[in-house]
């Protein structure tokens, strides 16, 4: 299928044609503001399918408005007429067009010529009335408060907060992307109005996503990671990822040193635990303690080493030889004593979990000898 896409270079429109090419569609007809506009002929008379996303939302004067968005779509549907060309079309329009403001009703404009081309020639019209769309690839300091916080707390610059702290409706890319796939597909999601919708969508507070925003900065210190199984929270850490500085996507770790290895932390969670790497020189027991409560999970991912338990009243000595060559995962209970020994001639390095955060007020680590 040739589907032409309009504003092809735009947020949406790289978001949309590489994921179209992910899922096969290789024949894409990208158009964008600096394409040959001779090209666009062309283009609607071969085309099988519209996803029509250009657009002016930030013109020099109000009428680049009417221009960018009711001229040329008036334009690009007088071209589909001319060649007979009554395949589909996908038009992101706004919310924005429920409002009475220069953008608004240059939106309005433009949903009203697709309706009135679909009832000429029987061509299958979708409008949305898209929210805010975050996620990567959004310009900063341009229209989009997400992709501006995004960039400028990365970068550990000031954003300035409307005092009212308004309720934002937001629309992730991927779920857009997802929806006009469907749409594709003859799978569209339509409300009674006729107009066409993206199923996920979130309202949040504008003090919400800065704090948000803020603690994700903060958590490559505090070794921390949100919550993941919030959506909203989920898709949002991933956006702010896309920010980060190309030069910044590394941090250091504190690593405790001395004469038997390391211990360094990894990922801190208030949820799901904390995650280490240990590294035990050749020859070195580390460990010999037990916990109340608190309980580990070992894997050796490189090295030759043997973990030994035994129940603190118990006598009975349990051992389990581990390799990086055949990972395996050995649970460390509570009430049991345990070591780590490094039987082998070079560094053993081990991936460990706990089931909560080391607490230097409130350890739970008993020393005793295995």
């Amino acid at each position: 299928m040739k589907i032409l896409v309009t504003g092809a270079a735009g947020f949406i429109g790289r978001n949309l044609t590489v994921e179209l090419k992910n899922r096969g569609h290789n024949d894409i007809l990208a158009f964008d503001i600096d394409t040959d506009k001779a090209i666009l002929d062309e283009f609607c008379r071969d085309c099988e399918f519209v996803f029509h996303l250009a657009g002016v939302n930030r013109p020099p004067d109000e009428s680049g408005f009417d221009s960018g968005n009711r001229e040329f779509t008036g334009q690009l549907l007088e071209l589909l007429r001319r060649h007979g060309n009554s395949c589909p079309v996908v038009c992101s329009s706004s919310t924005q067009a429920e409002r009475d403001n220069p953008y608004g009703r240059s939106k309005k404009a433009a949903e009203d010529l697709l309706l009135t081309h679909a009832a000429a020639c029987g061509a299958r019209v979708m409008i949305y009335r898209l929210p805010n769309v975050f996620g990567k690839w959004c310009r900063p300091n341009y229209n989009s408060a997400v992709a501006t916080f995004c960039h400028n707390i990365a970068r550990d610059l000031p954003i300035q907060l409307n005092p009212t702290d308004p309720e934002i409706t937001l629309c992730y890319i991927d779920d857009l992307v997802n929806e006009f796939i469907a749409a594709l597909e003859g799978k569209e999601h339509r409300r009674p109005d006729g107009f066409c919708f993206v199923p996920q969508g979130y309202t949040v507070r504008l003090y919400h996503i800065a704090a948000l925003l803020q603690s994700f900065r903060r958590s490559r210190l505090e070794l921390s990671i949100p919550d993941m199984a919030e959506p909203f929270t989920r898709k949002l850490y991933s956006t702010y990822l896309s920010y980060l500085p190309s030069d910044q996507f590394s941090y250091p770790l504190k690593m405790n040193v001395d004469a038997r290895g390391s211990f360094t932390e990894f990922i801190k969670t208030a949820d799901r635990g904390q995650v280490s790497v240990n590294i035990s020189r050749p020859g070195i027991t580390k460990g010999n303690h037990w916990h109340h409560s608190k309980n580990e999970k070992f894997m050796v991912v490189s090295g030759t080493g043997l973990i030994q338990f035994r129940r603190i009243d118990g006598e009975e000595l349990l051992e389990y030889h581990v390799s990086g060559e055949k990972l395996e995962v050995v649970d460390i209970p509570p009430g049991y004593t345990h070591n780590i020994i490094n039987l082998g001639h070079t560094d053993m390095v081990t991936i460990m979990w706990a089931n909560e955060a080391f607490d230097p007020e409130r350890p739970d680590t008993y020393y005793l000898e295995v």
